[in-house]
């Protein structure tokens, strides 16, 4: 199916809606009702699995309550990296590029590292709790807002150029990063290589009822936009005669991206190609461009390879710690495939 369709031109059949035919809207469907069960069966196999207690008991649901957090974290980075990564994509023109590439996740290495550079470990374990979250989410933000205005605005704004900048500067907060890495004792740097590794126990309870509305209200208003989005898709020229600011629809939906992306960083930490993965399976799940379609889908993706490589790893490999590298490790085989048949997706 064509972007101008998803768009809004008339649909090939009467009352196929965003699909081009009855067929292909049978089998959106179908494989979102999968995805569905597929994702209440991991989350309550989290929440279940080698619990000592009977099922439906005070004690077993006592038991329940403490994983639920780590239920509730998968769920809003799914939300964040699936909703932020598809906008993403849409307004930079391009499925093989994530939003990481503008060094969102060097920043927070670099405020996680600097940390234990200039106040030790013992400062890295009291810069810790809401305030710090906070304070990571606003310095993300606030980067990514200089980013865009500095480089969108203006007669010769560019996006390529942003873009361009931006790997630039994630590259050389890595650089820095690792520079100051290298001057840590084994000790602290044993203690900061926890921190680097995304995973959802570098969350926190006390986290969630700031990042939860945060989250809901950038993801809720980049679906209130899915109609702009189907025409940003279109590409600029046919965005500006359809009667839309592109640069403006641009720098707002990047800044709902920031917001999404830095939640989900300063949540759990770095992971780089899950978005890419949760974005690419749902374009091929959904097989339309319509952004109402494809981000639901993206969304029950993203949960379900969280909650399954996480049950898969934690509760039958007992390999806890090696769940976000297998799903780097997949993601970044994905990114490697769709590059050697770029042009065929």
């Amino acid at each position: 199916m064509t972007p101008a369709a998803a768009a809004g031109d008339p649909a090939p059949r009467r009352g196929a809606g965003a699909f081009p035919t009855r067929r292909a809207r049978r089998r959106y469907i179908l494989i979102l009702g999968v995805l569905a069960l597929a994702a209440v069966a991991f989350a309550f196999g989290l929440l279940a699995w080698k619990n000592p207690m009977p099922v439906g008991s005070a004690g077993f649901w006592r038991i329940a309550e403490l994983r639920v957090t780590n239920v509730t974290v998968m769920a809003i980075v799914a939300f964040c990296q699936a909703m932020a990564t598809v906008s993403f994509q849409t307004v930079t023109n391009n499925r093989i590029i994530t939003p990481s590439i503008m060094g969102f996740e060097s920043l927070y290495v670099a405020v996680q590292t600097s940390t234990v550079y200039f106040l030790g470990a013992t400062g890295l374990v009291a810069f810790a709790g809401t305030q710090q979250f906070l304070l990571q989410v606003a310095l993300m933000v606030g980067f990514a807002l200089v980013l865009y205005g500095w480089l969108l605005s203006g007669k010769y704004g560019n996006m390529q150029v942003m873009l361009l900048v931006g790997i630039i500067i994630g590259g050389g907060l890595g650089s820095v990063s690792t520079f100051m890495q290298r001057l840590l004792t084994p000790s602290e740097f044993d203690l900061l290589s926890a921190r680097l590794f995304g995973s959802v126990t570098n969350a926190d309870a006390s986290y969630l009822p700031y990042a939860i509305p945060i989250c809901l209200a950038a993801g809720g208003a980049l679906w209130l936009n899915a109609r702009r989005l189907n025409l940003v898709s279109l590409g600029r020229d046919s965005t500006v005669n359809l009667g839309l600011n592109h640069r403006f629809e641009t720098i707002k939906v990047l800044f709902f991206v920031s917001i999404l992306m830095a939640i989900s960083t300063a949540l759990v930490g770095p992971m780089t190609f899950l978005g890419f993965l949760v974005a690419t399976l749902a374009y091929q799940f959904a097989d339309t461009y319509d952004h109402r379609l494809v981000f639901p889908m993206a969304f029950l993706t993203g949960f379900v390879v969280l909650t399954g490589a996480y049950f898969v790893m934690n509760h039958i490999f007992y390999a806890q710690g090696v769940v976000s590298i297998i799903i780097e490790l997949v993601g970044g085989s994905v990114f490697l495939y769709v590059i050697l048949r770029k042009g065929r997706l």
